[in-house]
């Protein structure tokens, strides 16, 4: 049984009071704060941005702090953390829509590393001075779409995002248009992790039992992309999918049925454990359960339930708008059986 996944309830080390993700300074006490990735908790750092850890050694607040808002620890003075160092392309001092942006995607590029790291993902870079891996390792281009064409995406681990998405209105106008229940700049890091999460531990020499076990679920990944992706914008999604399907979207090819299901699973990983964390519920997380499909099952269709009643009650449309059939909870289970052993 893997160790529960817990990121979610920080608190001061100076004062314990209750802390956010993103805190770079505590509103109780005044302390300056930095998130340490090795330790997976926010620790206090000093008048000029330090933290010594419990080995001796000496760590620094990232360089993008005002940049992009990083709060977390590097390991040079002056350098940038693992986060921000994935990031390969970022938009010019002299786009005022996307360094505005920036920030919002970067903060949910931060969000998935720890929720990977979490979860016993190991990340790697492709930088190689950084001890990277320029074949595997994965990188982030975060594009500004007012001045190009950009597609989201992933690319043997090279990962597109269009900062556009972090314009609330441009990203709602779009999911509109698209007939989408849910569209967040999250999750679409999510859906894209997922792409290189199959292409780094399901395609990989040696793995056929894995992948044939992908197929039986997904699909066949070999099927012409490009005419799934024509014939779903020409035709929509096949009548009943719902049965097996997560979401239109999944629909369209294996590839994209496999980043849907991933990126639901972090979805539900996050927000049960964050529930467990502030004790909406008895369950001590999601490395409580042997079975992904009993924690579905067991407490995320009752919680989700819940959540969506709450928004309900505020006027607010559902918090999580989906239905999971039980195909869904086979390939849910599928891609729980990815997470490494403890």
């Amino acid at each position: 049984m893997c160790q529960p996944y817990r990121v979610k309830a920080f608190r001061c080390r100076i004062c314990s009071n209750p802390l956010f993700f993103e805190n770079s300074i505590c509103v109780s006490c005044g302390t300056g704060l930095g998130y340490s990735r090795a330790e997976r908790e926010i620790v206090p750092v000093d008048l000029a941005g330090r933290y010594v850890d419990s080995a001796g050694l000496i760590w620094h607040v990232c360089r993008n702090l005002n940049l992009s808002g990083c709060t977390w620890l590097a390991a040079l003075d002056g350098g940038q953390c693992f986060s921000c160092s994935l990031t390969r392309t970022r938009p010019n001092d002299e786009d005022a829509a996307g360094v505005e942006n920036f920030p919002v995607a970067e903060r949910a590029k931060r969000h998935v590393i720890a929720e990977l790291d979490a979860l016993g993902f190991s990340l790697v870079g492709r930088d190689v001075s950084l001890g990277g891996d320029p074949v595997n390792g994965l990188a982030f281009d975060l594009l500004s779409s007012t001045d190009r064409n950009v597609v989201i995406g992933h690319d043997d681990g090279i990962i597109t995002i269009d900062l556009a998405e972090g314009d609330p209105a441009y990203r709602e106008r779009l999911r509109d248009e698209l007939d989408e229940p849910y569209r967040t700049m999250l999750g679409h890091f999510r859906h894209e992790i997922g792409h290189y999460i199959e292409w780094q531990h399901v395609e990989i020499p040696g793995n056929a039992d894995v992948i044939a076990r992908c197929r039986a679920l997904f699909g066949d990944e070999r099927t012409d992309y490009q005419a799934a992706i024509d014939r779903h914008y020409a035709e929509g999604p096949p009548e009943g999918w719902r049965q097996a399907f997560i979401t239109n979207y999944a629909t369209m090819h294996p590839y994209e049925d496999f980043a849907e299901t991933w990126a639901h699973y972090l979805h539900i990983c996050d927000t049960v454990d964050t529930a467990s964390e502030f004790g909406l519920t008895a369950v001590a997380g999601v490395g409580a359960f042997s079975h992904f499909r009993d924690l579905v099952t067991g407490v995320w269709i009752p919680l989700s339930t819940a959540l969506n009643m709450i928004n309900r009650s505020m006027g607010k449309d559902d918090l999580y708008p989906f239905v999971i059939p039980v195909p869904v909870l086979d390939k849910l289970e599928f891609v729980a059986s990815l997470r490494p052993v403890a």
